[in-house]
């Protein structure tokens, strides 16, 4: 190999051979002359060879990708040149984000003319914020009651279907769209990047956060789980006009450096390309589960609808001994929070038992849960009926007669005599639940209720309707006489 040797050449060729070759083979130099002369460490600190290295391109440069996202937002110019972009973003205000194709002639045909599903997350940069993302998000939601972290302008979005965003997934959106055709969604983030750090003195720096997008396509099962591409981009959240106000004082900074230092900054952009990246390491995200579109009620969970029926039964669907006990577990807690539907904050009141569970305020569940939720948690918690449209009290006639024949038989006066009343609540005010809640007093079906008739003027018996149990008045007092049916089993009830 010291081929330099062999050669018949006086010392002066060689030295001017190897200053001509020392630009195209520094390796060769250092192979040649052998380590006691230069050690590669002095090679590879000669600031040729760090110049030449920070101009090789990555391969990925020269990949073309399937999809480009492009954010319409101006990148910092105080950024160096081998860094990430960074972008600032204003709190609430709606930015465009491109989504383009980017396929070859006959590239992933199978989703030619065919729907792609696309997720929208604002994640932490800092990998640090990143291993207690879940304490982060939860800690915001105490804070921001009821406010989400990413939010779709749909309105002004083009080209997207099914717009979806999950209520335990505060900083998540989703989305279908078709490649072939424009689309472009504007998307909302509504948490800035000082609400992460620790408050110290004022004036903290914001943590950066992280847009990304992956990008899905339907399997055989049709669902969207065979995963495309992923690409994400560097931003910061200010308050209203300060990202503005950020993007202008970085401006200036670099107007007034020097012309050799402004080399060594980036240009600021004025849109922001998404870099790809690894696809979101969360797998829950890609389940069709069905989650509540932006066109749907506030409320995800089903609402119990009233039957009307004779035939209901109501005594097993009124859970009035399911109330949360101070002795539960924290086992006993979670199937309790189930039951009444509030599994999507069961994990964050994993560790709790009843008694913790009970010592909440009224304020503190609203902070943790919403107002919404909040407030139907602490009124199940508190064991908090609904107080009823209509109250009204009734007494069987038999029962009454009974009394009054007991008073009289012992001597006592008239007037000292007391009749025992029923309460009866009423929610739909109709004379089937009437029908129904009377016989459960009576301790019968209500089918052998025929009819029940108020007893009016002159001793006439009028037929009970809704209208009429509509009119009224709240807490009024009737004496129940009942009339056996003669054609069936079933019986008359008369209010008097």
């Amino acid at each position: 190999m010291a081929w330099a040797l062999k050669l018949p050449l006086s010392d002066e060729v060689i030295e001017s051979g190897l200053v001509q070759d020392f630009d195209a083979s520094l390796s060769g130099i250092g192979q040649e002359l052998g380590a006691g002369a230069y050690s590669m460490s002095d090679v590879l600190a000669l600031p040729i060879f760090k110049q030449e290295e920070s101009n090789l391109p990555p391969d990925s440069d020269n990949k073309i990708l399937p999809f480009q996202y492009v954010l319409c937002a101006a990148t910092s110019p105080a950024v160096k040149l081998h860094d990430e972009t960074l972008t600032y973003l204003n709190q609430g205000q709606s930015y465009e984000i491109i989504m383009l194709d980017n396929r070859k002639i006959g590239e992933l045909p199978e989703i030619s003319g065919k729907m792609v599903k696309s997720i929208i997350r604002v994640v932490f940069h800092d990998r640090r914020l990143q291993y207690t993302e879940h304490q982060q998000l939860e800690g915001w939601r105490w804070n921001r009651p009821g406010d989400r972290i990413l939010d779709l302008d749909v309105p002004m979005s083009v080209g997207i279907i099914d717009p979806r965003a999950n209520p335990t997934q505060l900083n998540t959106v989703e989305f279908l769209w078709e490649p072939s055709k424009r689309t472009s969604v504007f998307i909302q983030v509504h948490c800035i990047s000082t609400e992460f750090t620790m408050r110290k003195h004022g004036g903290e720096k914001g943590v950066p956060f992280r847009i990304q997008i992956d990008t899905f396509k339907e399997n055989e099962s049709s669902e969207y789980t065979e995963h495309l591409h992923s690409a994400s981009c560097q931003v910061k959240v200010f308050k209203p006009k300060g990202a503005d106000r950020k993007q202008k004082t970085d401006r200036e900074k670099m107007e007034k450096r020097a012309p050799q230092e402004k080399e060594k900054y980036q240009p600021s952009y004025e849109t922001t390309i998404l870099t790809e990246c690894s696809p979101w390491p969360e797998v829950t995200y890609v389940n069709n589960s069905p989650s509540p579109a932006f066109n749907s009620t506030p409320s995800s969970f089903p609402v119990a609808e009233g039957n009307g029926s004779p035939n209901h039964q109501p005594e097993p669907v009124v859970q009035v001994a399911d109330n949360l006990l101070p002795a539960a577990t924290p086992q006993d807690a979670q199937q309790w929070l189930l039951r009444n539907r509030f599994s999507p904050f069961s994990r964050l009141f994993t560790n709790f038992s009843g008694a913790d569970l009970l010592k909440l305020t009224r304020d503190d569940v609203i902070q943790i849960c919403g107002p919404a939720d909040g407030i139907r948690l602490f009124n199940a918690l508190k064991g908090r009926v609904v107080r009823p449209r209509l109250t009204i009290y009734v007494c069987q006639e038999s029962q009454q007669a009974r009394e009054q024949q007991t008073k009289h038989e012992n001597g006592d006066a008239a007037n000292n005599t007391f009749f025992i009343y029923h309460a009866i609540y009423l929610e739909e005010l109709t004379a089937t639940e009437l029908t129904e809640k009377i016989a459960q007093l009576f301790n019968i079906s209500p089918r052998q209720i025929n009819q029940i008739f108020k007893q009016g003027p002159t001793g006439i018996h009028v037929l009970v309707s809704d209208e009429m149990i509509q009119n009224f008045q709240d807490e009024v007092c009737f004496v129940l006489d009942t009339m056996k049916d003669d054609t069936n089993d079933g019986y008359h009830i008369i209010l008097k």
